[in-house]
């Protein structure tokens, strides 16, 4: 019998199937560099106006891609923005593909989310090579977009594809969401899928989102969790015009003194928020999670060197992971209306305004967090006794995002990535912000999960992007391995369900 009608009558084993996949995939691994090669090229930065034509060109690339699979593809035309050109017209937005391919009712439904953008890169900013020409050097991928996100993209159509190549009946229903946008906010993606709730993802089972990477450079890992972001603005204004600190120094209330006063209430030497209340919601550390630490593979001494710092606030893995990942921390990003270039300006500044944020975690409430700044800022203020006006603003957030780890969706990503790497993955949050995925579990209700193929050292947004030959091929392996697993979790599941309703 051929593999394709014993994995129909499931008569074969999964590892059976697993080796011809797995033997196809390396065969052909050339042919998906190539791949990546090709859309490398397409200098698709979403950032300038300009390059707005080569991003709707990629996208369309990605389309054709996924319409060669057999996939039917809806591209979603979202208008326009306000970025003004030359001649007064708006800039239009990429479009966003929506794709699917498989309507089995037997299988899970699986949506893949992906973009096909990249950031700003030239070559004279520092890189070792052409970033829009994909160059293999010791056994590394190096290219805009090669690991954010052009590489996991593809890895998960090569993934599909291999299944179609090999006549293979597919164990999921693939659902793909790819935008041109994400570098640049995603805009009027939050909008497209609030639209699509009750129909594009009405029968989606599990969302899957690849675009991030592992804590280490060798160790596979699965991401559950992010912080939140809000973006805080603290104006002082003294007057209607910059005063000469020779003629007034002395006698006015500064607006700069006032807000060093205020940004230095916000944080202690020790790296603790100085907000009242503001540590009040965050859940407090059970045993099982603190477990989760302990297999980690976190180099403190290379996390360092990377950094530049020569020490952290904290001296342990555990401890810096956990102020990474689940306890908010409070960072000052600068001052602006102050003199800041080089030399003296003996200038006393009309108004200035401090900026900072505050990367909050689950159950955290943004509307009660920004209640407790503004009230502590103006606490402070209020006993300066200072004429100057205040005013505190949040100009941008961002909720926090946290998934399941004990879901199905997890357990059959954990047991692809054993399968393929030989290892059990380390399960990581993200200390930044993941806005889509928060976006996607809040919108739809679905499960989420983020599942990184990149290495810690990719360098995502940094001089020198790459990703490795081996993450690349073996990441596609990984995707097509889990297709299996959660088809054969979502069908125990069901038959579980079934058995106890009929019970």
């Amino acid at each position: 019998l051929s593999l394709a009608l014993l994995f129909k009558v499931g008569m074969s084993s999964s590892s059976a199937l697993e080796i011809e996949i797995f033997r196809y995939i390396d065969v052909h691994q050339n042919d998906f560099i190539e791949d990546l090669k090709i859309w490398v090229a397409v200098e698709s930065d979403s950032v300038q106006p300009a390059l707005r034509k080569e991003v709707t060109r990629m996208v369309a690339l990605a389309a054709d891609r996924l319409s060669a699979l057999g996939a039917t593809v809806n591209l979603v035309n979202l208008g326009s923005h306000q970025v003004l050109l030359p001649d007064g017209q708006n800039l239009p937005l990429p479009p966003v593909i929506l794709g699917e391919l498989g309507k089995d009712p037997q299988n899970p439904t699986v949506c893949f989310y992906g973009h096909v953008d990249v950031q700003p890169a030239k070559k004279e900013d520092g890189w070792k090579t052409d970033p829009y020409t994909l160059t293999e050097i010791n056994g590394n991928l190096y290219g805009r977009g090669a690991t954010d996100n052009k590489g996991p993209v593809l890895a998960w159509i090569n993934a599909v594809e291999t299944f179609r190549a090999l006549e293979l009946a597919t164990p999921v229903n693939f659902k793909f969401v790819i935008e041109g946008m994400e570098e640049a906010g995603s805009l009027g993606l939050e909008k497209l899928l609030e639209e699509e709730k009750w129909g594009f993802f009405s029968d989606v089972d599990y969302i899957v989102i690849s675009d991030n990477l592992w804590l280490s450079n060798k160790k596979p890992a699965l991401t559950y969790g992010s912080r939140g972001n809000a973006c805080f603005c603290v104006e002082v204004e003294c007057g209607s015009k910059d005063l000469h600190s020779g003629t007034f120094g002395g006698i006015v209330h500064e607006p700069l003194t006032d807000l060093i006063a205020l940004l230095d209430s916000l944080v202690d030497p020790t790296g603790r928020i100085k907000i009242p209340g503001i540590y009040d919601s965050v859940a407090a550390l059970t045993e099982e999670e603190r477990k989760l630490y302990e297999s980690i593979e976190f180099d403190l001494e290379e996390h360092k060197n990377n950094s530049g710092v020569e020490k952290f606030l904290y001296g342990t893995k555990e401890e810096i992971l956990l102020h990474l990942w689940r306890y908010p921390s409070l960072s000052i990003h600068g001052i602006e209306g102050a003199f800041h270039e080089p030399g003296i300006k003996t200038v006393i500044p009309a108004k200035v305004i401090g900026k900072f944020s505050i990367r909050q975690v689950p159950h955290m409430d943004l509307s009660v967090v920004k209640k407790q700044v503004v009230e502590h800022l103006e606490g402070v203020f209020s006993k300066r006794n200072s004429p100057n006006k205040l005013k505190v603003s949040m100009p941008l957030c961002a909720k926090p995002w946290l998934a399941d780890v004990n879901g199905p969706l997890y357990k059959a990503a954990r047991r692809a990535i054993k399968t393929v790497f030989g290892e059990d993955p380390d399960l990581i949050r993200d200390g930044s912000t993941i806005p889509v995925a928060r976006m996607f579990q809040a919108i739809t209700q679905k499960s989420v999960m983020m599942f990184p193929i990149g290495a810690a050292d990719d360098g995502e947004h940094s001089q020198s992007e790459k990703i490795s030959r081996h993450n690349y091929i073996e990441g596609t392996k990984a995707f097509a391995a889990f297709f299996l697993e959660i088809s054969k979790l979502h069908r125990h599941l069901h038959e579980t369900s079934n058995t106890e309703t009929n019970d």
